[in-house]
């Protein structure tokens, strides 16, 4: 149950957005669920709660603000906006008991790519305003500097693909990274299949196996194998990349501090320069808003466990001294979100979220 109280801190919090130049937006409670699945794939299952319309088909209540809200501003053209929404959202817990199931979101989001840097800035300075009374902690991340690292290794665009796709889930990027440098063995089944491959044709193999059973095509089983045996045939990405992109996981810091064993870091993959360009004139934004970078904690691959819909800046705001809360406020940048939902004409955007709730939990 949502209490008056948090409701109350939910509406003193987004006046303070619409205070700042921000248009209210509202958005449905259930969202259709086709286009969540698209985004995410069936691991959004897990998180959120589903149900059947008879006339409109498949819905989930309502699991964040960003993707409707995305959604209505690419449909509408604009190009230029900021949106701020307060409302409930719904999580599914399967394995915490005490953490709620519905509960209060307050969110600003800007559409703007004049200046990005500035934008980042701009999000980051609101929420901690609006939290300044709860003394928060606040940490930063970029994960545009993990994907720019991606993007740069030497090896195949379906390898790099692969690990882009994983970077939100940390373990399986991890067992990517340790198969296409050759320091995980390729599984006994897969060297067997192959084999047999070399020995006869993906069609023989498949014309044996008798009857099809499941959801997948010959043509779809057989494009599989042969992207399988082109992989096989790949050499493993150099030491030196691998090395860079675990430094990359390991990189905790000062924001400001971040920078030099960075630009080190592309002399290795070049890839990171835009990205690292990218960080500095956001250092800059942020100081010239009061803030200190020579301080602000950064890691680039802090926020891979958050929304996979973040690509760049990501920030976390937690308070001290409080392990059994979850973050107070989150947010980041999702540009490639846009240009999905956009149909390929992209926009620039920056976000973040504040729990009215949690920060009840504090008084």
């Amino acid at each position: 149950m949502i209490r008056t109280a948090d409701r109350q801190r939910a509406a003193a919090l987004l006046q303070g957005f619409l205070d700042a130049g921000a248009t209210l937006v509202e958005t449905e409670i259930l969202q259709p669920a086709g286009t969540l699945l698209d985004l995410y794939g069936e691991d959004i299952r897990a998180r959120a709660f589903t149900t059947h319309d008879p006339l409109t088909g498949e819905a989930m209540l309502r699991p964040d603000f960003t993707v409707p809200v995305v959604q209505a501003h690419m449909n509408n053209g604009a190009d230029v906006a900021r949106y701020c929404y307060a409302g409930e959202v719904f999580r599914r817990q399967e394995i915490d008991e005490g953490r709620p199931r519905e509960y209060l979101q307050v969110g600003f989001e800007v559409f703007d790519g004049t200046d990005p840097a500035a934008a980042d800035a701009e999000v980051f300075d609101l929420i901690a305003t609006a939290l300044a009374p709860w003394s928060t902690h606040p940490v930063t991340g970029d994960l545009g500097i993990l994907t720019a690292a991606v993007d740069g290794l030497t090896t195949s665009e379906p390898r790099r693909a692969a690990l882009r796709r994983h970077i939100w889930r940390p373990s399986r990027f991890r067992r990517l990274m340790d198969r296409f440098t050759g320091k995980a063995a390729v599984p006994a089944t897969r060297t067997a299949l192959l084999a047999q491959v070399a020995e006869t044709s993906v069609e023989a193999l498949i014309d044996a196996a008798g009857p099809a059973v499941g959801l997948r095509s010959a043509d779809e089983i057989a494009a599989r194998v042969r992207a399988l045996t082109e992989d096989a045939a790949l050499p493993p990405v150099s030491h030196t990349e691998a090395e860079v992109i675990g430094m990359l996981l390991a990189l905790d810091c000062p924001m400001a501090q971040a920078i030099s064993p960075l630009r080190d870091m592309a002399v290795d993959l070049p890839s990171l320069i835009p990205a690292i360009d990218r960080l500095e004139a956001r250092a800059a934004a942020l100081a010239r808003r009061g803030h200190t970078p020579d301080t602000l904690p950064f890691a680039p691959a802090r926020g891979r466990t958050a929304m996979e819909y973040y690509d760049g800046f990501t920030f976390t705001f937690t308070a001290p001294g409080r392990l059994d809360l979850a973050p107070l406020a989150t947010g980041g940048r999702y540009d490639a979100l846009t240009s999905v939902l956009g149909r390929g004409r992209g926009v620039p955007a920056v976000g973040g979220v504040i729990r009215p709730g949690l920060l009840g939990d504090l008084a």
